[in-house]
């Protein structure tokens, strides 16, 4: 036994030695992703932590704060404090050093398909040119132009360059945009590119128009945003990021110099690099080390990165200067702090994404869908994915397929030119019916007319009339002419009997319902809610709260003004308001369920009118219920909206109140249970 035991052990023992062991290093970052509804959530892993290249061949870095990846794979980079360009290859090995001797504070390199080397040297004042064996063959100062500004300093710190060799440079200092030169004649100023814009706010303008000039001088300045970084693609179109323009610091400038991307709400807080991939992604580094990568369109794909927490881990960085992307689809940070480039090799889930980008933009939009559905295979909430799928069905003209996929990334613009297709299918092969059906619908009512007139059918009309008689029917039936005449409507509500409780009751109630049914189900293109969240309590709460509240304040307001309305008329009245909600509102939630968005002003002209039409009623009901003049309405309408702001603030003074009183009481509660349990 001993003998089998000391085999069995060696057996466990040789298997254990000889069996590989996996190990999985946590990513020390979370990836984000917006879904349709603009929402960020968390997603696959897109990016991993690769390497890092610490140094040049056995130069360390000194003052890193540029980078330019050529085609060849060579990582050129700009370091002031060495005055010179390091230039080594992917794995970090030394290829050559230029401009000792001539830079004398390298900010900007920008390396062109051909290898000419273009660097910005803010402290020497000028631009200067090496070929590829690092020979200057050309220099830039200032330029002589009087456009560019006599006063205005020369100090470039960022360059990129096209394929005719005309500059882009950004200059420290200079607001009026980005500085194109021309290479002939030793730098023609061609003028200034891409600028940013200042906006005022209506306060802002109105404060400069009455203020004096000795005034306006003490304010602020309004003066825009200078560029923080630009990249070139091979289309010749020019990226930039601006720190401090919140709503527009990403920008795609086409050769006119407008900007080709809207505004997002997910560009990077203080982005301080841009690049472009081979699928026309644009990546944007945020100085903090994170990453955003985009479409070409300026969507947003991932969200990764973040600040190192210390411990010096690759992939978090301290601050970013630069953002390259090779061949490989690998990321280059910058990170000047740290003096170290990190590099992010892109996992499965990234490498899919990419494939279908291509393919979709090639045009080969069947092939796309393959690499999309492995995507969504791995993350089904990508929506993404979804949308791009659903936009390659629409390509295919398999619209039905399209506005399932539009309608699950919440892609509204896809689903409304899917939706326009597939009605217009419909509505070609049913015209017919549809024609044949009308037609015989107001023959059948014809033919009834004409029977009833010749006294056919009368038990069923006087069955009829006498359901049109009973009281409760006729007072819901008198909303329908509140709504039209609404002077003669109060009239009969004060001194006719119009009052019904349980009329305006069940009018409330249909207007709660109604109103429920516009939130969630108005059709696809109007909702405004997300998918499968329903909070009926809160609808139902708010509605009554507003309601109820509102009678209550103002009846308290006509009561010391004079008023001769009751609460029971105000409320039977102010119920009868409502009506062309009840009416109208069910039309216009049916209507827009079968609308595309070249025709939802239809359904925002009918709200409107809806909108105008209650509040009318409303101004008219205050002022008859109550025998008002016009001025004293409009008294009775501001005394009433205060009271409804003193109300509401006691309101939130008491649930402050009472929610801290719970609190210590619970507090209080398990205080006691510890002790007693101890």
């Amino acid at each position: 036994m001993k003998k089998l035991a000391k085999i069995l052990v060696t057996a466990l023992v040789l298997i254990f030695l000889t069996t590989p062991v996996i190990v999985n290093a946590e990513t020390p970052y979370k990836t984000y992703t917006v879904d349709g509804y603009g929402y960020v959530m968390e997603t696959q892993t897109a990016y991993t932590p690769y390497s890092a290249i610490t140094k040049v061949g056995e130069t360390s870095f000194i003052t890193p704060v540029d980078m330019s990846l050529s085609k060849s794979g060579n990582l050129y980079i700009a370091d002031s404090g060495a005055k010179a360009i390091l230039v080594c290859n992917l794995a970090g090995e030394e290829v050559g050093r230029i401009g000792d001797g001539i830079l004398v504070a390298p900010t900007g390199v920008y390396v062109t398909e051909d290898e000419t080397i273009y660097v910005a040297d803010k402290d020497a004042g000028k631009v200067f040119v090496f070929n590829k064996d690092g020979e200057v063959i050309h220099e830039y100062g200032k330029p002589s132009s009087p456009i560019y500004g006599d006063a205005m300093a020369f100090k470039p710190i960022k360059i990129v360059a096209n394929s005719s060799g005309t500059m882009y440079i950004i200059c420290e200092g200079n607001m009026n945009g980005i500085v194109q030169l021309s290479p002939v004649e030793g730098g023609s100023f061609l003028g200034y590119f891409g600028t940013n814009y200042t906006s005022l706010n209506p306060f802002e303008i109105l404060q400069r128009m009455i203020l004096t000039d000795a005034q306006r001088a003490k304010l602020l300045s309004n003066i825009p945003s200078t560029p923080t970084n630009l990249a070139i693609d091979d289309d010749g179109l020019i990226y930039t990021v601006t720190q401090g323009d919140d709503s527009l610091s990403l920008k795609k400038l086409n050769i006119a110099g407008n900007n080709m991307l809207t505004s997002d709400p997910y560009y990077a807080d203080l982005p301080a690099a841009v690049t472009t991939g081979k699928y026309n992604n644009i990546l944007v580094a945020d100085s903090d080390g994170y990453i955003y990568e985009y479409n070409e369109e300026g969507e947003l794909l991932f969200m990764l990165g973040g600040r190192d927490d210390g411990r010096q881990r690759i992939g978090l960085c301290n601050k970013v200067e630069a953002i390259a992307v090779d061949d490989n689809d690998r990321v280059y940070l910058l990170d000047s702090d740290k003096k170290q480039i990190h590099v992010f090799e892109p996992t499965e889930f990234t490498n899919l994404l990419h494939e279908s980008l291509e393919l979709y933009a090639k045009g080969s939009y069947t092939q796309s869908k393959e690499p999309l559905t492995e995507v969504l295979k791995m993350n089904s909430l990508f929506d993404y994915a979804n949308k791009a799928i659903g936009r390659a069905y629409y390509q295919e003209e398999n619209y039905k397929e399209a506005l399932k996929y539009a309608r699950l990334s919440k892609d509204f613009d896809g689903y409304s030119n899917a939706f326009w297709e597939v009605r217009n299918v419909w509505i070609r092969s049913n015209l017919v019916k549809a024609v044949g059906i009308i037609i015989l619908i107001i023959i059948l009512i014809k033919i009834w007319k004409m029977l009833v007139k010749k006294g056919k059918f009368g038990n069923i009309v006087s069955k009829y009339e006498k359901f049109k008689n009973i009281k409760l029917v006729d007072r819901l039936k008198y909303s329908k002419f509140f709504m039209r005449h609404p002077i003669d409507g109060c009239y009969a509500v004060k001194r006719e009997g119009k009052n019904s409780v349980l009329c305006a009751t069940i009018i409330l109630v249909l207007f709660i319902i109604i109103s429920i049914i516009g939130k969630y189900y108005p059709g696809f293109l109007l909702k405004t809610v997300r998918e499968g969240r329903y909070d009926l309590v809160t609808d139902i709460g708010k509605v009554l709260v507003i309601f109820f509240g509102l009678i209550a304040c103002n009846y308290l307001v006509v009561t010391i003004n004079d008023g001769e309305g009751s609460i029971k008329e105000l409320y039977c009245a102010y119920a009868y308001c409502l009506s062309p909600y009840v009416f109208i509102k069910p039309i216009c939630i049916l209507v827009g369920n079968v609308l595309t968005y070249n025709e939802v002003f239809i359904i925002q002209f009918g709200n409107l009118c809806i909108t105008v039409w209650v509040v009318v009623l409303l101004f008219l009901t205050l002022k008859e219920i109550n025998n008002y003049s016009v001025k004293e309405t409009i008294k009775a309408i501001f005394i009433t909206a205060f009271t409804v702001l003193i109300m509401a603030l006691l309101i939130s003074i008491l649930y402050v109140l009472c929610s801290q009183v719970i609190d210590f009481v619970i507090t209080v509660v398990r205080e006691v249970v510890y002790r007693i349990g101890n």
